[in-house]
């Protein structure tokens, strides 16, 4: 009785006309079978690319890494809303910096500056700045990112920008540290120390924006920074909670939860963060009472 593959020999394969047709599969063809295809290899540069500006101080035409839109996917947020995407993180890439003049600033704001700002810049930023050369380097590290945004600050504060802007900066800021936190390496030497030093430095720029927002919800109008009313309610009263200013924490947040504008999503974060700080009220009240007794 011929085989099921006679006739293979026309092709060259006569040697695979005498095949087990359900051959029991042999120890390295059971491993390969059951090996888990090889995920892609992603690298951070692979999700940017350099995107071309012209500095409003200046005139020069200088290019940034820009993160690819749409080519990051977001994962997840911490409770103040810090934003965490898979493969890197897209907060290193948000400040623009004119490599000739040193005018930094947030993405959001680079275009817009006033004729007496941009005097500003000029005299205090600008005449001391030493020029750098085109940028050339594929990633950002946080030591370098952290360097654009404590840039981005100094012109902040130059121009005489409103307590949201230079609040925002603050928080971005604070997400970087933390970002760079979580990627320490915990069995290199001296961990414990640089991490307590980088939560310090944290909790400083948090502190400073908490300061701003708080400043700057008296006197400017919404939308801010790009957030709506309760967004910014909520990222002040998870940052008030930080600080244990539990009186903040608790009206903003009642007022998110009861807003008509606030989102079902927002809603839901705020009822959260409502329980934690009542929980934290507890704790503390409890811990003052023990050291009475």
């Amino acid at each position: 009785m011929a085989g099921l593959l006679s006739g293979l020999s026309r092709f060259g394969l006569g040697s695979l006309e005498n095949m087990d047709l359900y051959e029991t599969p042999g120890e390295d063809d059971k491993k390969a079978a059951e090996a888990k295809p090889a995920l892609p290899a992603f690298h951070e540069q692979d999700f940017l690319f350099n995107k071309s500006h012209t500095c409003p101080i200046c005139d020069k035409e200088f290019k940034v890494k820009t993160v690819k839109v749409g080519r990051v996917r977001l994962i997840g947020s911490d409770m103040d809303l810090r934003p965490k995407y898979e493969h890197m993180d897209t907060l290193k890439y948000d400040v623009i910096l004119c490599p000739r003049c040193g005018y930094a600033a947030l993405s959001r704001y680079f275009k817009f500056l006033t004729l007496p700002q941009a005097k500003f810049i000029k005299e205090k930023i600008s005449v001391n700045f030493r020029p750098r050369d085109e940028d050339k380097r594929e990633i950002y590290t946080y030591d370098e990112a952290l360097e654009r945004y404590k840039l981005a600050l100094a012109n902040a504060i130059v121009k005489m920008a409103k307590p949201s802007e230079k609040a925002y900066i603050c928080l971005k800021t604070a997400w970087l540290l933390r970002g760079k936190g979580e990627h320490l390496d915990k069995e290199e030497e001296g961990y414990a120390d640089k991490k307590k030093k980088i939560d310090e430095e944290e909790k400083e720029f948090l502190k400073s924006a908490l300061d701003g927002f708080l400043t700057a919800r008296q006197s400017e109008s919404f939308p801010m920074c790009g957030m709506d009313e309760s967004t910014v309610d909520y990222v002040i009263a998870v940052t008030a909670m930080k600080f244990e200013q539990y009186d903040v924490a608790a009206k903003l947040i009642g007022g998110v939860i009861t807003s008509p504008n606030a989102n079902a999503r927002m809603k839901d974060r705020a009822r959260t963060l409502r329980d934690q700080i009542m929980k934290q009220i507890k704790m503390k009240n409890a811990s003052g009472n023990g050291g009475q007794g």
